[in-house]
């Protein structure tokens, strides 16, 4: 089973979902926050607005990770919840632009897309660890998130010329888009054979609140030390991503504008070294990766510190996104080597737990020290959390997945 050839063909039939997922966030992030602040609301609440889908995140995408391990159907134990997820999300999604007018209206349309989103993200993911054996996770996991980022790079392109057209056509072109991309997974994934398993027997596979505890309580600590790790680097690298175009403008003196382009340049490298990453996991290891990844990212913004230059911070960027990738292409499937038995998805569900917490700490407690300091401390702080992270990870002992 180790020899056998990597499976590309199914890896990028299985990128569609994160394809899929990765269109409407985009569009989201971008064209709705000009909707709320047009109602009159502050940016305070602008913010808390689009922190919901983390704090939905938080607690639901770990119960339906939890529970899609024991969902047991003619379709499978993941489809059902794509098959609602996904359509839910499209219809919620096309409505915002129409209901952008009244708070209320817009609120929920925004609070649907959200959970349509959570409840089949989990689910998607987790075929990474139905479909692939432990050694080719990371390669897998490069390849997915590489049709990530094009989809994401697609969805800003194509958003922002079809948005000049009419408000509502980007939204409309996100959701037919999302919903053809989870209809390729639909199609094409023949998740594993599970019907010669009772239904008792599934449904005593490892609940969330068993892994909780697993973790919680095994006197091998990698579990804790390994989420605790991804809560510290999101905390940091997600209060640079709030403040980053605020700094530019305050501190280097450019646009906004011109700050958000220079963004890229980060995701860009991201892109680029999706697939080497889970190569070099591959050859070498995840846990070495990633520290690598880590030292270089801690590296990287601590001279960020000190650079005052734009066409150097640019440059400072891409190389900073090819260590990001070390990190972020490896992650998930170190934490697949945990996972016992069935607990695949109960396990997707803790990854997003501790990234979705980190996604609401790492902007207040950034922009708290940002207010009695300066845009200037996003750098150190991003370092001390990325430099917490190297720690944790030094801490995790390397996993055999079951």
């Amino acid at each position: 089973m180790a020899n056998r050839p990597f499976p590309w063909g199914r890896t990028f039939i299985l990128g569609f979902g994160f394809f899929g997922i990765s269109i409407i966030w985009p569009l989201f992030n971008s064209l709705v926050p000009p909707m709320l602040a047009d109602l009159g609301l502050s940016a305070f609440v602008v913010g808390f607005i689009l922190t919901w889908d983390n704090i939905i995140n938080m607690f639901l995408q770990p119960w339906v990770g939890s529970r899609s391990d024991r969902t047991h159907t003619r379709f499978g134990r993941r489809k059902p919840w794509l098959m609602v997820g996904a359509p839910m999300a499209a219809l919620f999604f096309i409505l915002v632009p129409f209901v952008r007018e009244n708070f209320v209206l817009i609120a929920l349309a925004i609070l649907g897309t959200n959970l349509g989103m959570a409840l089949f993200r989990s689910p998607t993911i987790a075929y990474l660890g139905d479909l692939f054996q432990p050694e080719e996770r990371s390669k897998a996991n490069g390849v997915i998130n590489l049709m990530g980022g094009v989809g994401g790079a697609i969805a800003l392109f194509a958003g922002g010329m079809l948005y000049k057209i009419g408000v509502p056509i980007p939204f409309i072109f996100g959701a037919a888009v999302m919903l053809l991309a989870i209809g390729v997974v639909l199609w094409r994934v023949k998740e594993p054979d599970r019907s010669h398993l009772p239904v008792e027997e599934i449904e005593q596979e490892p609940k969330l609140l068993d892994n909780v505890r697993y973790v919680a309580t095994n006197p091998d600590r990698s579990g804790l030390f390994l989420l605790g790790a991804i809560f510290a680097w999101f905390v940091g690298w997600n209060a640079t991503e709030a403040f980053f175009t605020l700094y530019a403008r305050e501190v280097l003196g450019i646009p906004v504008g011109t700050g958000t382009q220079m963004l890229t340049a980060f995701a860009a490298m991201l892109i680029l070294f999706a697939i080497p990453s889970g190569l070099l996991a591959t050859r070498f290891g995840r846990k070495p990766i990633i520290l690598i990844g880590l030292v270089g990212m801690t590296a990287g913004v601590l001279l960020a510190f000190l650079v005052r230059q734009p066409t150097m911070l640019l440059a400072l960027l891409a190389v900073m996104g090819g260590f990001w990738a070390l990190i972020n292409i490896n992650s998930l499937p170190m934490v697949y080597d945990l996972a016992k038995g069935g607990s695949i998805g109960a396990y997707t569900g803790l990854y997003y737990f501790a990234s979705s917490a980190a996604a609401i700490t790492g902007p207040i407690v950034g922009g708290a020290l940002v207010d009695v300091t300066s845009y200037q401390a996003i750098w150190p702080f991003t370092a001390l959390f990325l430099l917490l992270a190297a720690v944790l990870m030094s801490r995790v002992r390397v996993q055999k997945a079951a």
